[in-house]
């Protein structure tokens, strides 16, 4: 069962959160973690995984736009997305960044895509994803670790 990890990181933070998530959803037997930029990402790599954990910068309150493009470009993809999991998870460069509202751009998207939207679970901050001011600490990573293990568990009984 694949768990595609897709992220927009200009400076290095985001792509350090879709690593640490990458590793909670190696936690859960028989996952498999595959992480892209949105640079790199294949409309398969979409189709095949059984979950998607998008990630961005804040930029202006919402996703970047290079984030923004693959969900654009991928639309002919939607309704076979359908049902499958998804969940977000954000960085910033200041405490009230717009964090959340970036996620929830993210989750939009995934839920006019048909998907069934996880946040983070309730041992790490049970909000709408995970996120982090400047490079992740111990904390942000020990939460993105956690929301890829919930999203692998919860592929794996919605697909078991």
């Amino acid at each position: 069962m694949k768990i595609l990890i897709l992220y927009y990181s200009k400076g290095g933070n985001t792509k350090k959160m879709a690593e640490a998530i990458g590793r909670g959803v190696l936690s859960v037997e028989g996952a498999e973690p595959i992480l892209r930029s949105a640079t790199d990402v294949t409309k398969n790599d979409f189709l095949e995984a059984s979950g998607v954990i998008a990630g961005s910068p804040v930029y202006f309150g919402v996703m970047a736009a290079g984030l923004k493009k693959v969900f654009d470009d991928f639309v002919g993809t939607r309704k076979k997305m359908e049902g499958k999991i998804g969940a977000a998870f954000a960085t910033s460069g200041d405490p009230t960044g717009g964090k959340e509202t970036t996620m929830m751009s993210i989750i939009c998207c995934m839920l006019i895509y048909g998907m069934i939207i996880v946040g983070d679970p309730m041992s790490a901050t049970g909000h709408y994803g995970t996120a982090c001011v400047g490079a992740p600490d111990t904390d942000a990573v020990a939460n993105a670790e956690k929301l890829g293990e919930r999203v692998a568990t919860v592929a794996k009984k919605m697909f078991a």
